[in-house]
């Protein structure tokens, strides 16, 4: 069931997207660079949505979100398997679920076990949820269902999680947190509490679903953007939209170093104040210790997409390299190659016509020409576009919104069709 999101940040994700249609051009267009995306069929139904992909070593998964009736959905999920994707398989179904354009169930494997997670409303507040862990061992075809995550029982918020395989078999998950945020922890708060603040959280998950080591990260972040995380080579690092006192909400990092987490501090001071929740929160990935982040800033009113590397596991970042500053709406997502390079997506608006877009871009400040995936919906149930890299491919999904349905696509574009032709040259 469709649900109406926060009027506070309903309307600054139109202002957002309003500022961003009227940009400016503030470099030379970009010529899109003519390749040819391959489609890969998934029809699963209208009323799909919510996709979200993952890599682990050889395995592809894809969970998404079915809407079975006005009151029941369903979370599946589907293997890639020499190009196509396998037969849907239920993790489960049920009533009372928020599903939410922004927020979406997430699966991740590790060695064979399985973890998945939804969204359930704890009271008929809007905004009151809680987060459910769903768990498939190893050699086992049965699903354990609404496994628990926290002993947290305030009727507010909780979402916006990442899944990674983590340990040998065991994984790493972090969260948005609002227990803080309740009124009365006794009382029903949901979204309209305000009077406290949105934290994050983390954990480790052995693989018989026990939480383990659940810690506090920041005490104070921007209350409904996606968290994103990756695993370095000297361990977790967890990125996100932050929120200071004078309402700044840059994107901040924080890393697990020799067992503790350092004290949060801006990759990059952009210097975007902003009253609100602009529900556009970054992606991170790494190889080693080589680490890209890539983001969305509307900071003195202009949209942009930006795109950060680090060499030391995200201990400092190189200097950012503007993406998209014409018409740009966000919702990134991005994939490292190698050491040196990345291919970087969003969503673009121009002349009243809305795509998605892939970059390469590296190290030495570099992009290259983009390539249009597809055309999009510029309105929020098309949701958050997918990225993952499975061998010398780079795949994506995204929701395809039409007359009162929506259905999910999926494709694939060949790691050598992204341009080596420089943009800084040009």
């Amino acid at each position: 069931m469709k649900k109406a999101f926060p009027t506070f940040c309903l309307s600054l994700s139109i202002i957002i997207s309003v500022i961003s249609c009227n940009s400016k051009p503030k470099e030379k267009k970009n010529k899109e660079h003519n390749t040819t995306v391959q489609k890969i069929n998934f029809d699963q139904g209208m009323n799909i949505s919510l996709p979200y992909m993952v890599s682990t070593n050889e395995t592809t998964l894809m969970s998404w979100v079915t809407k079975v009736n006005d009151s029941i959905s369903q979370l599946n999920y589907a293997t890639l398997e020499d190009g196509n994707w396998s037969s849907p398989k239920k993790i489960v179904q049920g009533q009372n679920w928020f599903v939410n354009w922004a927020d979406y169930p997430m699966i991740v494997e590790n060695n064979g076990t399985l973890l998945a997670h939804f969204l359930k409303k704890s009271s008929d507040e809007s905004f009151a949820y809680d987060i459910k862990l769903n768990l498939q061992k190893s050699q086992d075809s049965t699903w354990q269902t609404e496994l628990p995550l926290y002993s947290d029982e305030t009727k507010t918020e909780h979402g916006f999680m990442t899944l990674l395989p983590y340990k040998e078999h065991s994984f790493f998950v972090t969260w948005l947190d609002g227990r803080n945020m309740a009124a009365d922890p006794k009382k029903e708060s949901g979204h309209a509490g305000h009077h406290g603040t949105m934290s994050i959280r983390a954990a480790e998950i052995d693989k018989d679903g026990t939480v383990l080591s659940e810690q506090i990260l920041d005490s104070n972040t921007c209350t409904c953007c996606q968290t994103t995380a990756t695993i370095t080579s000297n361990g977790p690092i967890v990125l996100y939209r932050d929120r200071t006192d004078d309402e700044i909400r840059d994107i901040a990092i924080t890393r697990l170093v020799d067992g503790e987490w350092t004290t949060p501090k801006f990759i990059h001071d952009d210097g975007w104040v902003i009253g609100g929740c602009p529900v556009n929160g970054p992606k991170v990935d790494a190889i080693g210790d080589d680490v890209a982040a890539a983001w969305f800033t509307a900071a003195n009113d202009q949209a942009q997409v930006k795109v950060a590397f680090s060499e030391n596991a995200g201990a400092s970042f190189l200097k950012p390299i503007l993406v998209s500053n014409v018409g740009t709406l966000g919702r990134v997502d991005i994939v490292m190659t190698d050491s040196d390079h990345a291919i970087v997506s969003w969503m673009e608006s121009i002349d009243n016509l809305t795509y998605l877009k892939a970059m390469k871009v590296n190290k030495l400040g570099e992009k290259f020409e983009p390539i249009i995936i597809s055309k999009m919906d510029m309105s929020r149930s098309s949701g958050f576009p997918q990225m993952e890299r499975t061998g010398n491919k780079i795949l994506f999904a995204w929701t395809k919104v039409g007359d009162g349905t929506s259905e999910i696509e999926t494709a694939s574009v060949e790691l050598n069709a992204f341009s080596n032709q420089s943009l800084n040259t040009l």
